[in-house]
């Protein structure tokens, strides 16, 4: 009964303590996409995401049904950083719905236009708003509306005491200066101390610096501006610890669940097995043992938990290597806003040297990465010379031949219908002729190249003195076409992406079909895998150009095994280079990933993303088509910037991946020639 009347007064007091509106409520999911294309449009930066922000502390006063209920302590307020632009994942703060819906673009407007500044919050804020309302003009009656009901549901600065009072009025003064009409000098004084112009001139704000977003009630027009990077936090030694292997988790049940909430993190040690019950000699220590006393009672003792919920109610997450020979299967995925490792201090071994694009510099760092070829030791039942040749491994890894060849015998079994028809379409593909267009006389008129004639003849400065060039027709001709696929071998790969599939699964079955098929078309080929640990990249040779494909390079696909991490922009680079190589007109470089570039350095976030991005465009520079096929259902918010709009594939269902692999090898052979 107790528990029954406690339930029911919660949801009472905490509703009538509610100072939103839930009725004009306005989810990020109506207007993402909206506010993503208005974030670029304003010349946001294009490998900042958009996504949803979680509750943190916030100031300001709060009535007696807040303080008894326990309300308005926390808020999902809008922050910035270099990766993430954060919105509250639903906005009620207005009445009105259609001014909800407008405090979104608005922030995506002054996010594009935001620069953090040694002024400090509020001079950022002022100066952004008015490049954003310089450079969005249709915004300014809109911005108007939101200042005016903004202001009118903040408290009255004579209500407040000491700083609290000075603060407020400062902040409502910079709203009331920021109004298109121009109101006083206020809003120039303010964008001078955000260094838009010579700072020579004094501001009228000398609380401006002391103001803090989380010492004062929410500022909804404004956002904070959160420096993350390899300064922004300490972190914990952590930095020489072992991955994690597949062997030492516990595999799930089940695909795990996402969350798209951007979460602030910080790397910590493991205390648990300090002997977390000694008292410490100090006296000052005594009241804080049981912060090192382990209760994990929400992984333990709990199967239906709700882990967003409890993530939700935590400042700041503190992440941990788990302790040797304990597991605990994964149920949810958090998007973290981790801080790198300051340093990276391990040797990277011999290999092949890398260089990796430093983004804050601009500038190419040589010899950053190496590359370690790896090979299983796969003897070939009937070994020919270039099969003999073939088991030499690169680096001495361990025989899985007897394995390896019964797990490729399965497949070939198992894929049997699948690889016959797909090697079909691939050998239709060698046999059928092409359009050569461009020619004075052929079988069919060139709209495209008639098109282009007539508007050529109008032009009075150009006379035509031969045959125009404005047909086209059907020819066989000589295929010139080579490939390398590069498979993503990192440990994600090892989670579920189906309920009885894994990702490794799936792309040991797509390479598997998808060489038999080039063997039929006849392409030269090479299939890598790769994983990184820091720079250390890991190459796995599953077939090389000069090997033939046969049991040794199918017992090798089958032999793969996902571990590491994702340092995609070395493995593109080291692609590159293999393709470099080869002598054929068309060069193809397919990547088969799952996720983010990511790994345990400050290759996290936006560096693995700006590395990968500069890989891409010197691939294409070089004259290499790169394309990326990925079962990641959220690629589309970072791998357009990666990749361009056309430069990737989504597979919507993982377990089509093979024919979707398929269908993109025969598009871009068809669009290369």
């Amino acid at each position: 009964m107790e528990e029954w009347v406690g339930e029911r007064w919660h949801r009472f007091i905490a509703r009538v303590a509610d100072a939103n509106y839930p009725d004009a409520a306005v989810p990020l999911e109506q207007v993402q996409r909206t506010v993503q294309m208005l974030f670029r449009a304003g010349g946001g930066d294009a490998l900042v995401r958009v996504v949803p922000a979680t509750a943190q502390k916030v100031g300001g006063p709060r009535g007696w049904l807040q303080k008894i209920a326990g309300a308005g302590e926390r808020a999902a307020t809008p922050t910035l950083d270099e990766q993430t632009l954060a919105l509250p994942p639903v906005l009620a703060v207005f009445p009105d719905e259609r001014l909800n819906r407008d405090l979104y673009l608005w922030l995506a407007a002054q996010g594009a236009c935001h620069a953090a500044t040694p002024a400090g919050w509020l001079a950022d804020n002022m100066a952004a708003t008015q490049r954003a309302l310089q450079r969005f003009p249709g915004l300014r009656t809109r911005y108007a509306r939101l200042v005016q009901a903004h202001l009118a549901q903040r408290a009255a600065p004579s209500r407040l005491q000491g700083s609290a009072r000075a603060l407020e009025q400062a902040v409502q003064d910079a709203l009331h200066a920021s109004l298109p009409e121009g109101g006083s000098g206020l809003a120039r004084d303010a964008a001078l101390a955000g260094g838009d112009a010579p700072s020579s001139r004094a501001s009228p704000l000398p609380q401006a610096s002391a103001v803090a977003p989380t010492t004062i009630t929410p500022v909804w027009l404004w956002l904070q501006a959160l420096h993350v990077g390899e300064d922004a936090l300490e972190t914990a030694a952590t930095d020489g610890a072992d991955p994690e292997t597949p062997e030492d988790r516990k595999e799930p049940d089940k695909p795990v669940q996402q969350d798209n909430k951007r979460r602030r993190a910080q790397r910590t040690e493991d205390t648990t097995s300090k002997d977390g019950l000694v008292m410490f000699f100090r006296a000052e220590s005594i009241l804080s043992w049981s912060e090192f006393v382990r209760v994990n009672r929400t992984g333990d003792d709990e199967d239906n938990q709700d882990y967003s919920r409890v993530a939700d109610d935590m400042e700041e997450l503190h992440i941990a290597n788990r302790k040797p020979g304990e597991s605990l299967a994964a149920r949810i995925k958090f998007d973290l806003d981790l801080p790198s490792a300051s340093a990276d201090d391990l040797p990277v071994g011999e290999g092949e040297p890398l260089p990796e694009w430093d983004y804050k510099r601009q500038q190419l760092v040589e010899d950053r990465c190496r590359a370690q070829r790896l090979r299983a030791r796969i003897e070939p039942r009937v070994a020919d010379a270039a099969g003999a040749a073939a088991a030499v491994p690169a680096t001495g890894e361990a025989s899985t031949a007897s394995g390896a060849e019964a797990e490729a015998a399965e497949l070939a079994r198992r894929l049997q219908v699948t690889s016959r028809q797909v090697r079909r379409r691939f050998e239709a593909l060698r046999a059928a002729p092409r359009w050569q267009h461009g020619l004075t006389q052929g079988d069919e008129l060139d709209l495209d190249a008639w098109v282009r004639h007539q508007v050529e003849r109008r032009d009075r400065t150009h006379r035509h003195t031969e045959s125009p060039a404005i047909f086209s027709r059907r020819v066989r001709s000589e295929r010139s076409l080579s490939t390398v696929i590069l498979a993503d071998l990192s440990l994600s790969t090892d989670a579920y992406a189906t309920q009885t599939a894994r990702v490794v699964d799936l792309v040991r079955d797509s390479l598997f079909v998808f060489g038999n098929a080039l063997e039929g078309v006849g392409d030269p080929f090479e299939m890598l895998g790769f994983s990184s640990v820091r720079r250390a990249i890991r190459i796995h040779e599953l077939k090389r150009f000069t090997e033939p494909w046969n049991d040794a390079a199918r017992a090798r696909v089958a032999a793969i095994k996902p571990g590491f991490y994702t340092r995609m922009g070395a493995a593109v680079r080291y692609g590159t280079k293999r393709l470099a190589q080869r002598p054929e007109r068309q060069r193809l470089l397919l990547i088969l990933s799952d996720g983010k570039p990511n790994d345990l350095d400050h290759y996290e976030g936006r560096h693995g993303l700006e590395d990968t991005r500069h890989a891409v465009l010197a691939a294409r520079a070089a004259g290499l088509v790169p394309f990326c096929v990925t079962i990641d259902q959220e690629a589309n918010q970072y791998l357009p910037r990666l990749f361009g709009v056309h430069g990737y594939s989504l597979v919507h269902r993982p377990d089509q991946l093979a024919r979707a692999l398929t269908q993109v090898y025969i598009r871009l052979t068809a669009a290369v020639r």
